[in-house]
């Protein structure tokens, strides 16, 4: 089960990150999402360590709570413009949420499984 999922995410990630190309700071999203299609794709490949995919996790649950809006006006996926500021930061910080609770499943399913030895 953690090959596929890891996969999938993997690839989700990727195209977070090309989708970025036009957000006003695409230096900071992209790394943010690469980093985690790169953790992905450890995973998949059997390279991850548990600890390292929990690290990760609290890395991106810390930026998410230093990201959350002021005033929550929700996500407004109806939306493709950013109506006001609390909805971008809002959306930036469920992508982060996002993040870390992938991070935490895959580190819960790489724990179970033993490490490649070579």
């Amino acid at each position: 089960m953690r090959k596929p999922i890891a996969l999938v995410f993997g690839l989700l990630f990727v195209l977070f990150a090309a989708l970025q190309y036009n957000d006003p700071d695409p230096e900071v999203w992209i790394p943010i999402y690469g980093l985690a299609a790169v953790a992905c794709f450890m995973t998949w490949a059997g390279a991850a360590r548990w600890w390292f995919l929990a690290g990760m996790a609290v890395m991106y649950a810390v930026a998410t709570v230093y990201q959350w809006p002021p005033k929550f006006e929700g996500f407004l996926f109806s939306e493709i413009g950013m109506r006001s500021l609390n909805i971008e930061l809002a959306r930036e910080a469920g992508g982060m949420a996002l993040c870390s609770l992938v991070m935490v499943g895959l580190a819960v399913l790489t724990r179970s499984t033993p490490p490649i030895r070579r």
